[in-house]
């Protein structure tokens, strides 16, 4: 099969508000089974955190029930801690692994992490730059956003153009992602990030926004400037997006009753 095409073109950017972080995650799982079952060879840029979490159970469940196969599926994920290596409980390839690769039929030689074992960081992001484009680039990026407005690490005043690179955490990252270490840990503080305009390439994405604590960054990207400030806004230049929020996370939108109105129409003449 081709290239996997979104149905229809959608700009501004789609917002999707359901009343749970439950729906909202199993949206985005309808969304990526829909892609797959579409073109069997999709590519995939996955996330971590806890925003995507619900949606990779969802995806497990379906494959358990024989809804789907990743058996021919290529992932590129975002981002990666620098000094961590693979086998390492805190290492995003370690979080794939538990939360949806062993869990799936997906070929692990389909699997692709921005790391860097030998310190030749460029290098390692323009090979990873290639690897994306030698299989055609990204059909469908799935992305979580940070509490500041960023994609990937791509925290804020980040080029809207950039690329993967090395990219040092703000402290607000840190002090976010601080609980996922023990207190005797190291804690990165710079890790390798697909950049935003790698991200901006991808055919289509998908926005997951889950909790009162993320509203705010999510005012900011669908109803902000587009500003490196806010990383994220940037998605409002994209001609196949979709924010797909729970009720908490939408709560600081000024046109939530237009949002609803919206996708109520979507729903009914696009679809």
């Amino acid at each position: 099969m081709g290239r996997w095409q979104a149905v229809k073109t959608r700009n501004p950017m789609r917002v999707v508000i359901l009343p749970t972080e439950q729906e909202a995650s199993d949206f985005a799982a309808d969304f990526i089974e829909k892609l797959i079952i579409e073109n069997e060879n999709a590519v995939l840029g996955l996330a971590t955190g806890s925003s995507v979490l619900l949606t990779y159970e969802t995806l497990i469940k379906k494959y358990q029930s024989g809804e789907m196969s990743f058996k021919n599926i290529i992932t590129f994920n975002l981002d990666e801690y620098i000094g961590l290596k693979p086998n390492h409980t805190k290492s995003y390839r370690h979080y794939m692994n538990q939360k949806l690769f062993d869990h799936i039929d997906i070929d692990t030689k389909n699997v692709f992490i921005p790391e860097c074992f030998n310190q030749d960081y460029e290098l390692s992001c323009e090979n990873y730059e290639s690897k994306i484009r030698q299989h055609g680039g990204i059909d469908l990026q799935l992305l979580g956003i940070g509490t500041n407005g960023h994609i990937g690490f791509n925290e804020p005043t980040s080029s809207l153009k950039s690329r993967t690179r090395v990219k040092t955490l703000t402290q607000n990252t840190i002090t976010n992602n601080s609980r996922f270490f023990e207190n005797n840990e190291v804690q990165p503080s710079i890790a390798i990030t697909m950049g935003i305009g790698t991200i901006m390439e991808a055919q289509n994405i998908i926005l997951i926004g889950l909790g009162k604590h993320k509203s705010k960054a999510v005012a900011d990207l669908i109803e902000g400037p587009v500003s490196s400030f806010c990383p994220g806004s940037v998605l409002q230049n994209h001609r196949n997006a979709v924010v797909v929020l729970d009720n908490l996370a939408a709560s600081n939108l000024k046109l939530y009753d237009y949002y609803i109105h919206t996708e109520k129409m979507y729903l009914k003449y696009m679809c």
